[in-house]
């Protein structure tokens, strides 16, 4: 699986939480909102891993709301889910690009965009090298 690093992409800051690893990896860090209560929530940073812990019990099929745990900013966009029309949620890559993840808890929904494909496409092809050769 590919390791992200993201951050948000209203502030810039950096959301990896060194101090909290998922799948042996820094874990994503964003504040949620759920049926009125607001915590933290943490994703794998491995792309194509599901895995979260959050400090809010989330019920499969409910959306819930991503914040910046910085600026505070809604992270949710205009764009719907292919899956399932929830409200996708999104992440600036730190190598250029975006991930879009679905705001409904369970839906397995992910886009990662480039909006420079040639340049951001290069950036994370030197990246990942390793994995796309099988090293």
């Amino acid at each position: 699986m590919i390791h992200v690093k993201l951050k948000c992409h209203h502030c810039g800051k950096n959301l990896m939480d060194e101090d909290f690893k998922i799948d042996e990896h820094p874990s994503v860090k964003a504040i949620i909102e759920y049926k009125g209560k607001k915590g933290v929530l943490r994703l794998s940073s491995l792309y194509g891993s599901y895995k979260v812990d959050s400090e809010i019990e989330l019920v499969n099929g409910e959306i819930v709301r991503f914040y910046c745990p910085y600026c505070k900013s809604d992270l949710g966009s205009s764009r719907a889910c292919y899956e399932c029309s929830a409200p996708m949620v999104t992440f600036e890559s730190i190598l250029g690009g975006y991930l879009r993840i679905c705001s409904r808890v369970g839906c397995k929904k992910r886009i990662l965009e480039f909006e420079n494909l040639e340049t951001e496409l290069r950036a994370f092809y030197e990246k990942y090298s390793t994995f796309f050769k099988g090293g």
